[in-house]
């Protein structure tokens, strides 16, 4: 497919940044809109294009420590959009304001979204044990596990991405179908790591099985329904899950780049699979996120009530390590896929997502009604001090 125009390379200013276009901006404030104050206050100017974090991002990509997307939403308004870097080197195609990105981990709220549609519908609860939906799976683990133990990562269930030879074994799979067998089976095999519900323990594996009970309550693949009951709602019309075929080939998808061992800066495509999973790895751009947040916070993915389900704090949690020079995040606590924690004294509600190549982070605030969106191509290492610089700045710390 036809890569991002010239005319959309445009570089504003000194920051070698490309600005979202106007109509693009609009099409955000669409009807839906986040929770949050019905009159949102005035906007500070470190978070202004051309303020401390707009500087601080285009010093990073200076520095070659960022490349992506950010995107800071005040209520209805997006305040500031940028995209740096490249989303092809070889080609030499940069990231645009469409770019698309791999979402890692974020994907798993599109996965708690399915399960809660499904028991507002009656027809799953939170209490079910895991047997009463899926069968092949061990008795220590069919009537034990629940369907909120799966969700809060208290199941004790693991991660198949830690299976040794995994992805010897994941890159033999060319189909969909191969994607989500190849995994149950898997995940299958494994045994617990701990008691259900004795602890929290970040599980790949758990998330992978809520899929499968959606798609096998609801009767449709696992990607079919996220595609027609939370992507089209939403109105994410570029996102989807992609294979590595349209991830090597589509110039709007940015590419995936790691740093080794050396310090070289390398492509990761091998080190992820045909296709994404219920666990991780669908793909959007960053306006299509925006939408996401902003529909499911206006209730249109879920009723007030089951939407409030979903976001809440649940299971205190231990944050991950902070980035280097920046303060221990405070207590986390897991909800039904997003994270919840305190930030001088403002609630931030989100999902972050990181593997080889790949770091993404949607996350609001719903007292003072603000949105980051940030999306790259990136390792974690570099960019998550984007996160820390935008939570400081928002929340005035």
């Amino acid at each position: 497919m036809a890569g991002i125009p010239p005319s959309r390379r445009t570089a504003l200013g000194t920051l070698g940044a490309v600005p979202m276009t106007l109509a693009g901006m609009a099409a955000l404030a669409g009807p839906a809109r986040a929770a949050g104050p019905p009159h949102p206050g005035p906007v500070p100017r470190a978070l202004r294009p051309g303020g401390e974090f707009d500087r601080f991002v285009a010093r990073l990509a200076a520095q070659d420590d960022f490349s992506g997307n950010v995107l800071l939403m005040h209520g209805n308004r997006p305040v500031l959009a940028r995209a740096h870097g490249m989303a092809d080197k070889k080609k030499a195609v940069p990231n645009g304001p469409d770019t698309i990105y791999a979402l890692g981990s974020i994907t798993k709220m599109f996965t708690s979204i399915a399960v809660a549609q499904l028991a507002q519908q009656g027809k799953l609860e939170f209490t079910d044990y895991l047997g009463a939906h899926l069968s092949g799976f061990p008795k220590e683990i069919a009537d034990t596990v629940t369907v909120h133990q799966l969700l809060t990562h208290t199941s004790g269930m693991g991660d198949f991405m830690q299976t040794d030879g995994f992805l010897d074994q994941a890159r033999k799979w060319t189909s969909a179908d191969q994607v989500m067998d190849g995994l149950l089976k898997l995940v299958r095999t494994e045994s617990l790591v701990f008691t259900p519900g004795s602890r929290v323990g970040y599980s790949n594996s758990g998330y992978h099985v809520l899929g499968e009970i959606v798609a096998k309550i609801s009767g449709q693949s696992y990607y079919s329904y996220i595609r027609e009951h939370i992507f089209a709602p939403a109105g994410m019309t570029d996102s989807d899950f992609y294979t590595m075929p349209q991830w090597r080939d589509d110039e709007r998808i940015g590419n995936p780049y790691t740093t080794t061992s050396s310090g070289e800066r390398v492509e990761a495509f091998d080190q992820h699979f045909f296709m994404g999973s219920p666990s991780g790895d669908s793909f959007s751009p960053a306006p299509d996120l925006a939408r996401f947040a902003r529909t499911l916070l206006s209730n249109k993915l879920l009723s007030p009530a089951y939407t409030e389900l979903v976001v809440c704090p649940k299971i205190p949690a231990l944050p991950p390590p902070p980035p280097p020079g920046r303060p221990q995040l405070p207590t986390m606590f897991n909800a039904y896929a997003p994270s919840a924690f305190l930030i001088n004294g403002q609630w931030a509600v989100g999902h972050t997502g990181g593997s080889p190549g790949e770091s993404a982070n949607l996350e609001w605030y719903p007292a003072i009604d603000w949105m980051l969106v940030k999306l790259s191509n990136y390792d974690v290492r570099t960019t998550s001090q984007v996160d820390a610089m935008a939570r400081q700045l928002i929340t005035g710390g």
